[in-house]
């Protein structure tokens, strides 16, 4: 991003945030800018119109690359090409982008054997899949005073899935809420 401000009649100043990608041909407006050759030679230092006229010879186009440097830095390129090559490296590097996706499970201090066998089950799917898991125990009012009971629930939670997980994060008391993060066994 480059900030230009611009003088209106009346001496009022307006700034305007632009991004590089828009400052092409006309839209760049210092008055020397560094040029660079479409082959990545230095052409030195011209005049914005010389440097446009040098750009439109070759039928290319002049990309302001370092709106910030001094003197700006200008490179003369098909922009077309330059911007489907830059769309084409987004995607890619998006394509290639790994999102660790983490399933939160929430126990109570109070938990039944049931429900403690029916999470733990969901629990291990998860796994199997791939999938992180956090564990959540929140304390409210008189079970704050009973942390060690929720401590031993969390304990057997991560005991019961030993075999498939490891802990990432060791259960920790947060505010009134003790957390925990286990992650799949590398294979």
């Amino acid at each position: 991003m480059c900030t230009h401000f611009y003088l209106l009649n009346g001496g009022v100043i307006i700034s305007k945030r632009i991004s590089t990608d828009e400052l092409v041909n006309e839209n760049i407006r210092f008055k020397e800018v560094l040029v660079i050759g479409p082959e990545g030679e230095q052409l030195g230092i011209k005049l914005r119109r010389e440097a446009l006229e040098l750009a439109y010879d070759q039928n290319l186009d002049l990309l302001c690359v370092a709106p910030g440097a001094t003197p700006p830095v200008c490179k003369i390129l098909d922009y077309g090409k330059y911007r489907f090559e830059q769309q084409k490296k987004a995607k890619e590097a998006k394509k290639n982008q790994h999102v660790t996706e983490v399933k939160p499970i929430r126990l109570s201090p109070v938990i039944d054997k049931n429900d403690f066998d029916t999470k733990v089950r969901q629990a291990s799917g998860w796994l199997k899949d791939g999938i992180k898991v956090k564990i959540d125990m929140r304390f409210r009012g008189r079970m704050m005073t009973r942390q060690e009971v929720g401590k031993k629930i969390m304990d057997d939670f991560i005991e019961a899935l030993t075999e498939i997980s490891t802990v990432e994060k060791k259960p920790l008391l947060e505010g009134n809420t003790m957390s925990a993060v286990i992650s799949p066994k590398k294979k």
